[in-house]
């Protein structure tokens, strides 16, 4: 019989293990993980292991040390800065016995300020007016599968509005924060209006920043993306994000920008950090 479909990202398992399922699988590498759902499970495991209902999450940067195993997973997660009204939390993904990701996360305490609440760019057209985005036509892999999405038809390579959604739960079993779930998917901003072609470049991001300025509702996330390629090699991914009662905040991916191989039978390139 044919196992059934997993319906989660992750399982746990025993000693504080996350086992990743065929919807982390990556697009550049099948043995991989995404970068998406790795970051929505390190923001669920501080909100579960760091407690603090008065505090928000404002800034979270992940560096990506290296190809991310699609094998047994943990996260420590420590205090570095405690505070009444600010902290910094790191946490560390190690998968396949060696750490892959470190994630700084700044936390702020939560305030009243609607009085002077303004400046935020302007929203979105609802996801229901775009047309579907065909994620497949570019990329392989059981993350990209897990999506759905729609994308502005003034869209071009490199610029453009794009939304984006998964029935995928981040860990099977588990209730996560709207904000885990939330930003389960930013990572994709790399791969929704791409520049060149996937199958002709390469152009993982190393690293992942996001800036939150108010709390997102899960669900449909919204990308207001530019991707700029320099000359040198190095290109960056800069998106405002969106839920769907507007702005929420912005992320930015450096990028390491590399041909593929042109000939079909040449051998296969090292395997680089990021997943894009």
């Amino acid at each position: 019989m044919t196992p059934p479909t997993p319906t989660s990202y992750y399982r746990r398992r025993p000693g504080g293990f996350f086992e990743p399922t065929v919807h982390v699988q990556g697009v550049w590498n099948p043995t991989e993980q995404h970068m998406a759902p790795v970051s929505g499970l390190l923001v669920h495991a501080i909100e579960e292991r760091l407690v603090r209902e008065d505090l928000q999450l404002a800034r979270i940067t992940f560096e990506i040390l290296g190809v991310i195993p699609r094998a047994l997973t943990e996260i420590t997660v420590t205090t570095i800065r405690p505070g009444r009204t600010i902290e910094l939390v790191e946490a560390v993904l190690v998968a396949g016995g060696r750490p892959a990701v470190r994630a700084h996360a700044w936390r702020m305490a939560r305030q009243r300020t609607v009085a002077v609440e303004g400046g935020a760019p302007e929203q979105l057209p609802a996801p229901e007016t775009m047309p579907v985005w065909q994620g497949r036509e570019r990329w392989a892999g059981g993350y990209i599968d897990s999506l759905e999405g729609r994308r502005a038809e003034a869209s071009v390579p490199g610029r453009g509005q794009v939304w984006l959604r998964t029935d995928i739960t981040l860990v099977e079993d588990v209730e996560v924060s709207p904000t885990a779930a939330f930003v389960g998917l930013v990572d994709t901003a790399n791969g929704v209006l791409v520049r060149e072609d996937p199958s002709k470049w390469m152009f993982p991001n190393i690293d992942l920043s996001i800036h939150l300025w108010r709390q997102p509702k899960a669900g449909w996330v919204g990308f207001d993306t530019t991707v700029v390629f320099g000359g040198d090699g190095i290109g960056l991914t800069s998106t405002t994000l969106h839920d769907v009662d507007g702005p929420v905040g912005r992320s930015e991916q450096i990028l390491t920008v590399r041909p593929l191989p042109p000939a079909p039978d040449a051998p296969a390139p090292a395997p680089a950090p990021g997943l894009g």
